[in-house]
């Protein structure tokens, strides 16, 4: 079915087809979705798809450039409630991924998809998901350095592994509302790597809505 809604309508072409494209790619799988469902989907012509988008590899690129926006805007507003406390914002991070599991969105993590299904690391869409995750380890590190962690790489790989296990089976392990395990696992290893915490934990509500990687 075309999405020629009011408001669907009344966008871009290229923003339509990226809405439909990415849709439908995290839900159902890269390599699932094809161009003549992306065409039907997003009501457009197949010859405004390729005015936009040379090859469906720069259509799945385009959709792990937003995903990159989104994921980057997420994290900036979860550490920014907690300013010059990079401890806090470490621990913030995952209280907000617990409750992003929660979300019915969620179908794991785009760029770890991204990269098992497009495994050839020539493809430009893996090499993106990649750097992607280069780029989460370090900012964590910024993060677990800016707090005093005795071992700054340690941590850091311990927290980037515990992330990628909360997306990869946090749902099916069904660890209670807000997954409370990730970030009470989270605390321990920043606690045990930068010393006990003696502040009252936060209970500010977290920030669930884009968070991709």
């Amino acid at each position: 079915m075309s999405d020629t809604g009011s408001g669907a309508a009344k966008k871009p072409a290229r923003e339509r087809i990226l809405d439909t494209a990415a849709e439908l790619f995290y839900r159902e799988g890269i390599r699932a979705v094809g161009i003549d469902t992306i065409i039907a989907r997003s009501g457009v012509a197949k010859m405004s798809l390729y005015r936009n988008f040379a090859s469906k590899d720069d259509l799945v690129c385009a959709y792990l450039e937003r995903n990159i926006a989104q994921h980057a805007d997420w994290w900036d507003r979860v550490t920014a409630r907690h300013p010059a406390d990079p401890r806090a914002q470490m621990k913030a991070l995952f209280v907000a991924l617990g409750h992003w599991i929660d979300h019915p969105r969620f179908q794991g993590c785009p760029f770890t998809s991204a990269a098992a299904e497009l495994r050839d690391p020539a493809n430009p869409a893996h090499a993106m998901a990649v750097a992607h995750k280069r780029m989460v380890r370090d900012r964590m590190r910024a993060l677990a350095l800016a707090a005093g962690a005795d071992d700054p790489d340690r941590l850091t790989a311990q927290l980037q592994l515990l992330m990628e296990g909360a997306y990869a089976a946090g749902r099916a392990l069904d660890l209670g509302t807000g997954n409370p395990a990730v970030a009470s696992a989270a605390a321990a290893l920043i606690d045990a790597a930068c010393g006990p915490d003696q502040r009252c934990p936060n209970t500010h509500t977290p920030d669930v809505q884009t968070p991709q990687a």
